[in-house]
């Protein structure tokens, strides 16, 4: 159950602290070692939508992707299907499968480079020095000297090779556009895509992570295969996945971090057939990788128009709740915001569930595998039972959200190689667009870190209205008008910190969420009010 606490209190704030990145500072209350409190705070505001606001509306496909330099692919695709049903475009079947192995190869890139570079490093910390894996850990994942560190690091770049050679580069490629793309490969860069990802393939999932093949991982259906699998032979047991899995249970990644328990995927890639002619309408049932709500008990069709902005508790005039068309940016000063109770430049996402109202969901891989778990898919849907029975078996926790990450890998790798292999080499790319002077545009996708929106409102040939809504919002948005806390925030309350001056385990929840900001954890002692300690985080890219 969602906790329902106040804005934090006015000795617990701190100014933005200025560094290179957005930052987000997550403001923790600790009591006799458990986390009782805690707030989220982006401490930079974007203004994205503002800058748009006037614009050509072709002005998102180039300066949306600039929000983020690791998933400028994602914010392309769902920029690019925001016009496409605005404008009521024709999108050839071959250009719908080259976006779809772009936005998939973008992904796989981040899958490696996100475990090691990000999230393992956090496994070497010096608290866990007594658990019996922890010297070879510490050989594998430590920093740039890790034996698995480097290449798992240096091998994530291949699968954007294949988004370069259709995209001419990547990242802030713009070769999506309405109606299509601006490429037509030939017979060589199909069959150089595949060498690349069949190398990627080989040498880092097979090799290194799994210890074992696609094929085989892929045949695990529940949370208890996974621990099977993992014992099943020396392969698997040494390599890097069967090391973390056992890792993660000994220091006991799998008995926190849990969230608010529900669930939310937009969906993303399209079977070119069904979505030759993009509607908002028609979206659902064209997509492979499926939309929808899991509130924690029963599975919703996914709406946009159940999707609403809370801004209650962000620096933003007035306490708003409207869907993203209707949605309005207007900052203020945060002195005067803390003032009026709010903390946060994020606004809270929160989506209409029918029967339930309003209610946080979590974006990201965890997110949508558990959609693929229910039923009632249809023949080019995914459907993968994996997920949804380990969050009702296990719970979710840190350990089960990035496994989810990376089972990841070997589902998009065999969705790319199946649409390289269906490209039409003779066929058409793209068709011309009518421009249309007014209209209303939804496009979305599954980036990395979970679903990717833009709203588009199109008046007098220009940009009224472009609400951009990211998987970090969903997740770490602050406290909504009836003070219910975001999905991270309510993974951290309830975790026990076994250092309070090194609160590792705050690192591990932040990380596993994978927000596209850098983090800084403040830890409070709830009785005194006394900061104990701040622990950087390097998310973001």
């Amino acid at each position: 159950m969602a906790t329902t606490l106040e804005a934090p209190k006015p000795n617990m704030r701190i100014s933005p602290l200025g560094r290179v990145e957005g930052d987000l500072d997550l403001k923790i209350s600790v009591r006799d070692g458990v986390v009782t409190d805690a707030w989220t705070e982006a401490s930079m505001f974007r203004g994205f939508e503002i800058i748009l606001k006037g614009k050509d509306p072709q002005a998102g496909l180039i300066v949306t992707p600039r929000i983020c330099g690791i998933c400028g692919g994602s914010h392309l695709y769902k920029a690019v299907y925001a016009l496409d049903t605005a404008w009521r475009t024709h999108v050839p079947q071959n250009a719908t499968l080259i976006r779809n192995i772009a936005q998939s190869c973008e992904t796989l890139q981040s899958i490696p480079r996100w475990f090691y570079a990000l999230f393992a490093i956090d496994l070497t910390n010096k608290n866990y020095a007594k658990a019996a894996e922890y010297d070879e850990v510490v050989r594998r994942f430590a920093p740039f000297v890790g034996t698995s560190y480097e290449p798992g690091v240096t091998l994530s770049n291949k699968p954007v090779e294949v988004y370069a050679i259709f995209g001419g580069q990547w990242p802030h490629s713009s070769f999506m556009i309405p109606g299509g793309v601006m490429c037509a490969p030939s017979l060589s860069d199909v069959t150089r895509s595949i060498s690349i990802l069949e190398f990627w393939k080989r040498e880092w999932l097979e090799k290194q992570w799994l210890g074992c093949s696609v094929e085989r991982w892929l045949e695990n259906k529940t949370w208890n295969d996974v621990w099977k699998w993992a014992d099943e032979n020396d392969s698997q047991r040494n390599s890097d996945c069967g090391l973390f899995l056992r890792f993660s249970k000994r220091v006991g990644l799998d008995k926190f971090g849990a969230g608010c328990g529900s669930y939310l995927a937009t969906g993303t890639y399209f079977q070119p057939e069904l979505y030759e002619n993009p509607t908002i309408d028609g979206r659902n049932a064209a997509l492979i990788n499926r939309a929808g709500i899991y509130d924690g008990k029963e599975f919703h069709d996914f709406n946009h128009l159940n999707v609403r902005e809370d801004t209650t508790h962000s620096f933003y005039r007035g306490s708003t709740y409207l869907h993203p068309w209707e949605g309005v940016t207007e900052p203020i000063d945060p002195l005067d915001g803390h003032k009026q109770g709010k903390y946060s430049w994020a606004k809270s996402p929160r989506y209409e569930v029918p029967g339930k109202g309003a209610m946080p969901l979590e974006a990201g891989p965890l997110s949508r595998q558990v959609i693929a778990g229910r039923a009632s898919a249809a023949s080019h849907q995914d459907h993968d039972p994996l997920f949804l029975d380990a969050i009702k078996t296990a719970g979710p926790s840190v350990l089960v959200r990035v496994m989810a990450r990376m089972h990841e890998a070997c589902k998009y790798y065999k969705l790319a190689r199946k649409w390289l292999d269906q490209i039409d080499l003779h066929g058409k790319f793209y068709t011309k667009p009518v421009e249309h002077a007014e209209g209303k545009g939804f496009g979305s996708t599954e980036a990395a870190r979970g679903s990717l929106s833009d709203w588009i409102v199109i008046r007098n040939g220009q940009i009224e209205n472009y609400q951009v809504v990211t998987p970090t919002a969903w997740n770490i948005g602050p406290q909504d008008g009836r003070k219910v806390h975001g999905p991270m925030e309510q993974a951290f309350i309830g975790a026990r910190i076994t250092d309070p001056s090194d609160p590792v385990e705050m690192g591990h929840v932040a990380r596993s969420f994978d927000s596209c900001l850098v983090c800084t954890v403040h830890t409070y002692d709830e009785k005194s009010g006394k900061e104990l300690a701040r622990f950087r985080i390097g998310e973001g890219m």
